[in-house]
Order: C-alpha cells, then sequence, then structure tokens
C-alpha cells in the first residue's frame, strides 16, 4: 500500500493493536456501528464503578471534574469553546434540542438529504403537525449529495440545513463548510448529525459556521454507548428555546429550595439532570486516546486504507456504492455483488471473525487507526471473486 500507511505504523508502535483487546479474536471494522473499546475506556469506567462501589457519592467532586475534563477536551476535538459544549445521552437528544428549540413559524421548512439516519428525519417531521413545517430532502446521485441540490431546495421560508457530516449507507462526506458559509449568509440555522465523523475525520465548528453539532460516542470516538456530545454555539445559545428545562438547567443548582428559573449562561442549560458518569468517565479516555494519536493522522490513515480496500473490491469484481475522491469519503467503503446477497457476504466474513455491516443492498466496511493492512487484505482473501 501507499508509504502513508507504512510511514504511520512506523511512527505509533504497536499499543495500538494491543491498546484494543478486540484485535485478540476478531478483525473488527464496524466502527460505523458499535465501536468496542480500548483498555484505557475500559480502565476508566472501572475505576468509577470501583469508586461508586467502595465510597458511594463521597467523592462526587472528582466525578464533575472529570466531566469538566471531558467537557475541555471535547471543545478541543471540535474547535468549540467548553462553554459551548453540553453532554447528551446519545445523537438523537442533541437534534431533539435542535428541532424543538427553534421558535418555528407556518411556513417555515427544513432542508435535508433523504438518506440521513432516522435519527435526523423523525425530529425534523413531527414538526408538520405541531407547526405547519416542511421538510425537503434532497436526494442522492450516484452515491453522492450534491451542493447545488441542497441550495437549489433552500428558499427565503428555510430556517433550517440539518445533515450527516458522512452518510451512514454510502461513507459519502458531505462538504460541511461549504453549507456552512450559505447558511450562515442566509442566516440558517446549520445542524450537523457528526457521529458517523467525529474520531475519524477533523471537524471544526468554527471553520464550518456549525450552530449545532450531535455526535454519541459509541462509533468512531471509540467510547461507550449513552454519552453523547452537543455543541451550540454561543452566538446563537438565546435563540434556542430550552425545551427541556430541568433541575440542573438553572444558575445555582445545588440550592434545590431556592427556586430560581433564570437559566446557566452557556450550553449546559441543555443538561437537564444528573450526568452518565460512568460514560463520561470512558468519552474523557476515548477522547484523550483519539487526541493523543491526532485526528489528521487518523483520518489520513483511514483515508488511505480503504483506498486499498476500494481497489481490491473493485479488482475482485465488487460495485463499490462509496465515492473514491478522497474529499468524498471517510472511514466507511459500502460496496455490493451481484451474485451474493449482503446477508451472505456478512455471513462468509463473520465465519471468519471478521466483522462488517450490513446496510441496504450492499456490506458496510469501517475500519479505525488500529485496523491494519494485513486486516484487510484477510477481508479481500476472503471475499470470493466475481
Amino acid at each position: 500500500m501507499q508509504n502513508t500507511i507504512t510511514k504511520f505504523l512506523k511512527t505509533f508502535p504497536d499499543e495500538w493493536q494491543t491498546e484494543f483487546p478486540v484485535t485478540k479474536s476478531y478483525i473488527y471494522m464496524n466502527h460505523a456501528g458499535v465501536a468496542p473499546l480500548s483498555r484505557r475506556v475500559r480502565n476508566a469506567m472501572i475505576g468509577f464503578v470501583e469508586d461508586a462501589t467502595v465510597n458511594g457519592a463521597v467523592n462526587v467532586e472528582s466525578w464533575v471534574e472529570t466531566a469538566e475534563a471531558c467537557r475541555a477536551v471535547a471543545a478541543q476535538l471540535i474547535n468549540a469553546n467548553t462553554t459551548e459544549v453540553a453532554f447528551m445521552k446519545n445523537t438523537t437528544q442533541g437534534i431533539l434540542i435542535a428541532a424543538n428549540g427553534i421558535d418555528w413559524r407556518e411556513g417555515d421548512n427544513v432542508v435535508t438529504t433523504a438518506v440521513e439516519f432516522p435519527a435526523n428525519v423523525y425530529p425534523w417531521w413531527s414538526l408538520k403537525e405541531r407547526y405547519g413545517v416542511e421538510t425537503r430532502m434532497v436526494s442522492e446521485r450516484n452515491g453522492s449529495i450534491y451542493l447545488d441540490d441542497i441550495v437549489d431546495a433552500i428558499d427565503k421560508r428555510t430556517r433550517v440545513v440539518t445533515i450527516s457530516h458522512v452518510e451512514f449507507a454510502s461513507g459519502f462526506r458531505n462538504n460541511i463548510k461549504a453549507i456552512g458559509e450559505i447558511c450562515q449568509e442566509r442566516d440558517i440555522w446549520f445542524v450537523v448529525d457528526a457521529i458517523q465523523s467525529l474520531g475519524a475525520i477533523e471537524v471544526d465548528v468554527k471553520s464550518s459556521h456549525i450552530d449545532i453539532l450531535a455526535a454519541d460516542g459509541h462509533k468512531w470516538l471509540l467510547a461507550p454507548e449513552g454519552a453523547a456530545i452537543f455543541y451550540c454555539t454561543n452566538d446563537k445559545l438565546e435563540r434556542l428555546i430550552n425545551t427541556n428545562v430541568g433541575w440542573a438547567s438553572v444558575v445555582n443548582p445545588r440550592d434545590f429550595l431556592n427556586y430560581d428559573l433564570t437559566q446557566k449562561p452557556d450550553a449546559t442549560r441543555f443538561e437537564e439532570g444528573s450526568y452518565n458518569s460512568i460514560g463520561l468517565y470512558g468519552l474523557k479516555a476515548a477522547i484523550e486516546l483519539l487526541l493523543e494519536v491526532g485526528i489528521s493522522n487518523i483520518e489520513t490513515y483511514i483515508l488511505e486504507l480503504t483506498a486499498g480496500l476500494i481497489k481490491g473490491l473493485k479488482a475482485k469484481g465488487y460495485h463499490v456504492i462509496t465515492p473514491e475522491k478522497d474529499s468524498d469519503r471517510s472511514g466507511i467503503v459500502v460496496f455490493e455483488s451481484t451474485r451474493h446477497t449482503p446477508a451472505e457476504l456478512y455471513a462468509l466474513l463473520h465465519k471468519k471473525n471478521i466483522i462488517t455491516a450490513e446496510r441496504g443492498s450492499g456490506v458496510r466496511v469501517s475500519p479505525h487507526f488500529y485496523n491494519t493492512e494485513s486486516e484487510i487484505a484477510r477481508l479481500l482473501e476472503t471475499l470470493p471473486d466475481l
């Protein structure tokens, strides 16, 4: 494979394979589904469990400190201010906060795509009955979403453009910087579902003019389920109505009997109750690992790794749905066969302990930075020629 991979493997020691115990049993390439945990994430979560088991809540202040440290590394990961980051239970909760928090007027519309994961569809569809808001869904063409098609769907009543940074069923990477510039020029809310990119592809909320971002930790972030990042730009914080005000949303939340509905001045107003502390311990350790390796290194490596996979699949006669251009790709490769069903190919790979996923008419492969060129070769060797 190309020299970039060799350089990466020489620069980063073998500990990245040993950091993930899953490699002892599987060639795991389903990070677009649910990722395995690293040793350090496991240890961080076990540490919390041991503390809570032995000490109860005696050390609760250290739990809070860990949450704030997690917020700091999460903000660093997306180039945000810590005041703009909140924690959610999943991506869907973050999108719901966006969808329910905008001051809608009948006749407004939302622009998205026709290939979004349902988490970025149903919250917007539900606005039709309540507010008369239309959802416009831009179609995919040749495995890609064209910027011109998004622009054509926008009009004077468009209040939101909401899109996945990376589409889950094809691996196509949307040009969020270009979309963000368009939204900024027209004062349109720009909402990004980053669950299929964050941790594998560089994300900069400032340069991309993102207003709201949501991403759970259990995919490319290599963190546990139930610990998600939510971002809302400070510039629009006061314009987003908080429909889930809870005891933790307000100033002085620990002054329990002094009722005061004044909300916190930052994004933590959207954290309505107690934290998923064990999840945040894991999320913090996961993000620290990614930052240690370097997101730019990870992105370069994954693109090289998947480029070799695409080349190998085509040589064996498979049709690759995922676009080949680097700027249009991510960590996801989806391919299909004219002779075998996705279920048959998935089962064939699974029998050899190669973990992928069935998606639509094809098989989805999603390797991360600890996967190797030899593992890609094993996958290709396992697949029959067409």
